[in-house]
């Protein structure tokens, strides 16, 4: 099927039917019009990449940057920064040099460590099953398990106190933001975010203990320097709020898939070995993936469907690209045996998620530990009464009311 152009700017990101279910433009872009003019929240436009091959090959050419400051770069939101990928925290993680930083903080994402924090992880599910279970039903599944777990588990990798798991929510909803705060909210916002790690950094400054921020304290690079200041309290602001926004919102939606056709969660009670590739094909099916990743070309780069010219600000959706029948047999089809599985939901190259790792492990663990303890599992709700967050960089439910 041939290319064609869409004459007026799609709004963006893209309304969707039902919380469950993609944007229906989805599977016309990548046959149609693989590279769209879309329209940002801030007003300003991008072109939106939606076929798994230019997605791939775009988060891995250098020429695709995420300098997403430089003149002529779109803005994300109507602000000063342009949001969450311009933002305080991204700037001084930058600063830091994207390589040296990936190498200091990537040490404790490894196979090894996540195998030791996974004893921790499935006691913590069990622990608030037993809270869900001593709640009564019809319960919350957001409230009771998808939040605080991941909140728990990044707290305790950094050393910070989960008591303050709502003030790190709001800090995070506000980094997050498309539409639904202003700029003077952003600012403070990300004002009290930034001291309160600025003190926790002083906090640990005389006694480094054995938690991320303390061992990166006392950590160097290949050339004995190590992190600054403000690179560990940015790390920490960028651990805190990826560590637990995305994966508390992706093991609602896991949880919702599952239940909304019931074979599916079946199919895992009878064969809990599926438990690996189904997180994985769960991961590739994510309908409401989020905003996907900017980047800004400084130079004219080729694509599928023709030539970018400098100064285009170009928008990956990893979701759509999941959806591709050119990359994926039965794309549309949630099949939880599938292998290989080479999902780009993670993103792809040099910058792909670097907590990876530890995502997979907290929904293999609760998926695991649901099975276990709540094999009647069900919603408490029709699939098409579920709601999704608005206004957010990220895709999650407002709550999945369940049943056992």
């Amino acid at each position: 099927m041939s290319d064609v152009r869409i004459e007026q700017p799609l709004d963006y990101p893209l309304p969707v039917p039902a919380a469950l279910e993609p944007p229906p433009e989805w599977a016309q872009l990548r046959q149609q019009c693989p590279v769209a003019r879309v329209k940002l929240p801030s007003g300003d436009e991008a072109a939106l990449i939606t076929r798994y091959e230019d997605v791939r090959n775009v988060l891995a050419d250098p020429r695709f940057t995420r300098e997403l400051n430089a003149p002529g770069a779109a803005r994300i939101i109507d602000t000063e920064s342009g949001g969450l990928f311009n933002s305080p925290i991204a700037r001084t993680l930058a600063a830091e040099g994207h390589e040296r930083w990936r190498r200091m903080v990537g040490k404790w994402f490894t196979a090894k460590r996540m195998a030791a924090l996974r004893p921790g992880m499935e006691a913590t599910a069990d622990r608030l099953i037993d809270g869900m279970l001593a709640a009564g039903q019809p319960a919350d599944l957001v409230t009771h398990l998808a939040f605080p777990l991941p909140v728990w588990v990044i707290c305790d990798m950094l050393g910070a106190p989960e008591s303050d798991r709502e003030m790190f929510a709001h800090w995070s909803d506000v980094t997050l933001t498309l539409t639904e705060y202003t700029e003077a909210e952003i600012n403070a916002a990300q004002e009290e975010f930034a001291a309160y790690l600025t003190d926790l950094v002083d906090s640990k400054r005389g006694r480094p203990g054995e938690d991320l921020i303390g061992r990166l304290m006392v950590a160097a690079d290949a050339e004995g320097r190590p992190m600054s200041d403000a690179g560990l309290s940015a790390t920490a602001q960028a651990l805190l709020v990826a560590g637990h926004e995305t994966t508390a919102g992706m093991i609602a939606k896991m949880v919702a898939m599952l239940l909304a056709d019931r074979r599916h969660w079946e199919r895992l009670l009878a064969d809990r070995s599926l438990v690996r590739t189904a997180v994985e094909e769960i991961l590739r099916f994510d309908p409401n993936g989020g905003f996907g990743l900017p980047r800004f070309l400084h130079e004219d780069a080729e694509v599928s469907s023709g030539v970018l010219p400098s100064g285009t600000t170009v928008v990956c959706s990893m979701a759509a690209a999941n959806r591709d029948d050119s990359a994926f047999e039965a794309a549309d089809e949630l099949d939880l045996g599938r292998s290989p599985n080479p999902h780009i939901a993670f993103g792809s190259g040099a910058h792909s998620c670097l907590g990876q790792p530890l995502a997979r492990t907290e929904l293999q663990v609760v998926l695991d530990a649901l099975l276990r303890r709540l094999p009647t599992l069900d919603l408490a709700v029709g699939a098409d009464e579920l709601r999704r967050v608005e206004g957010l960089a990220v895709g999650r439910l407002h709550e999945l009311p369940v049943r056992w």
